[in-house]
């Protein structure tokens, strides 16, 4: 990823309007280093890749957080916006996936500790405001949008509240209590995304095609499917007659979405970064569920998911910076005006 500092003299002088979906590469960018983390194979260089991996995420939540609050005043105005409001899920995932990643990466070493549990109560905190907060102004907003895949993203954080709890609980004194918070959280969560995801299916079904700019979007649904298989094997003792159905249905959603992806041919922009950190997920549930039953095949499953996890991160990274580079903005956002029922 990179930085204004690397950005063109015109560019980083001119203002930019900084929006919360931006954090979506710092979660892209920190799964990478969670999944290399813990793959079940482990290969020269790979534990070099996940810290340069985790060092990019950590530098550019810092940089996403101070250009933030530099453009606190335009807060309401995002707020306003049916579109933009669907991602402000999207800066505490970013925080909880740093913390989840330091963690991983140090073997929870007692600085990685302070720092994920002060992301993971900020991230949490964030997180049920945007899980309670979104849905109620869509609620009782006058004008109805269709549903698309950036719906999951005000209600998948508590799922990922879930899986990085689980993961401190066993380093904190208050490690019970934990679990039971993250055990609601990840009902809380899986409900919600069911929800959605089936209004989803129907609009996908019989509904109006969607556009090609919001099909990445669909991407999104492998979030709460993977973290919840994450979660319950970080939580449960026997998860598996929930883990393998749900990674079923995941593969299935992953062939659906990909085959959906091909054919529109979406165009570059930020939704992009939805194929990034949803197929993440999908590689640590996956190394979950291969560490819990020493399957070949599961962890064979999980080696693929990664090398696709990063083809992705690669091709969207590398798009990224040279959208960053030749455009007149840091990044290309095509506009993602919601579809309106009529």
């Amino acid at each position: 990823m990179t930085t204004l500092p690397l950005l063109p003299p015109a560019v980083v002088t001119r203002r930019v309007d900084v929006l919360p979906n931006w954090f979506a590469a710092v979660m892209g960018t920190g799964i990478v280093a969670v999944s290399a983390a813990g793959l079940p194979v482990q290969v020269p260089g790979l534990r070099v890749l996940a810290t340069v991996t985790w060092l990019a995420a950590a530098g550019l939540l810092v940089g996403l957080l101070v250009a933030s609050a530099a453009q606190w005043r335009r807060f309401a105005r995002h707020l306003a916006d049916p579109t933009t409001l669907q991602f402000y899920g999207a800066p505490p995932m970013a925080l909880m996936t740093v913390g989840g990643g330091a963690l991983v990466l140090t073997g929870a070493a007692p600085a990685a500790v302070a720092l994920d549990a002060v992301l993971w109560t900020l991230g949490t905190l964030g997180g049920l405001v945007t899980a309670v907060g979104v849905p109620y102004l869509m609620i009782t907003r006058q004008h109805r949008e269709l549903p698309f895949g950036g719906w999951l993203m005000p209600v998948v954080p508590p799922m990922v509240s879930a899986a990085n709890g689980a993961l401190l609980a066993p380093h904190v004194p208050f490690g019970a209590e934990l679990e039971i918070i993250c055990t609601a959280l990840f009902g809380a969560a899986l409900i919600a995304a069911l929800l959605v995801t089936s209004q989803l299916w129907g609009r996908l079904v019989a509904g109006p095609p969607m556009p090609a700019k919001l099909v990445p979007t669909l991407w999104i649904v492998l979030g709460p499917l993977g973290q919840s298989i994450t979660a319950a094997h970080l939580l449960w003792e026997r998860p598996l007659p929930y883990t393998l159905p749900v990674w079923g249905f995941a593969l299935l959603w992953l062939a659906l979405a990909g085959a959906v992806t091909l054919r529109a041919r979406p165009p570059f922009g930020l939704p992009w970064w939805a194929f990034t950190f949803p197929t993440g997920t999908l590689v640590t549930g996956t190394t979950a569920a291969a560490a819990d039953t020493g399957s070949p095949v599961l962890t064979a499953a999980a080696v693929g998911l990664f090398l696709l996890l990063l083809t992705l991160w690669a091709l969207v990274s590398v798009l990224t910076l040279q959208h960053a580079w030749r455009r007149d903005e840091p990044v290309a956002v095509h506009d993602l005006a919601p579809e309106r029922h009529q």
